[in-house]
Parts: structure tokens; C-alpha cells; sequence
């Protein structure tokens, strides 16, 4: 499953809500499709988080739906 295509709607549809792509230089990132408030914002959450591969942008993803959860 190192494929782009499938490893952008497998982390999609485990984590709704966030856009997924990669940069021309390899780079992962995830935006949310909707907006924050300015007290999600000062809790943490961000609108766009970025990493140097899958594997690190599945992690704060998941950090960022902690604080949902919360």
C-alpha cells in the first residue's frame, strides 16, 4: 500500500474532514475542509499540519482528533 492514491484515501477516510497531499518535495500535509473557531485555535488545533512522511503526519493527526475528543 505505498502507493500515494491509496495511502491518501485510506488516511481520508480513517480521518474525516481532512484533506490530504504531497508537496513536489515528498512533503505530507492534511487541512481541515471546515473552518475553527479562534478557541480551537488557541487550544491547539490546527487548520493544516505537515510532516516528512505518512507515517508522521498519521501521528499528528491523531493528536489532533485527541483533542477533540477531549
Amino acid at each position: 500500500m505505498g502507493d500515494f492514491e491509496d495511502l491518501k484515501a485510506a488516511f481520508e477516510a480513517e480521518f474525516p474532514g481532512w484533506l490530504i497531499w504531497r508537496s513536489d518535495a515528498g512533503r505530507w500535509y492534511a487541512t481541515r475542509s471546515g473552518d475553527l473557531t479562534d478557541a480551537q485555535l488557541q487550544a491547539g488545533y490546527a487548520m493544516t499540519v505537515a510532516a516528512d512522511d505518512h507515517v508522521g503526519l498519521r501521528h499528528l493527526l491523531i493528536d489532533q482528533v485527541r483533542k477533540d475528543q477531549k
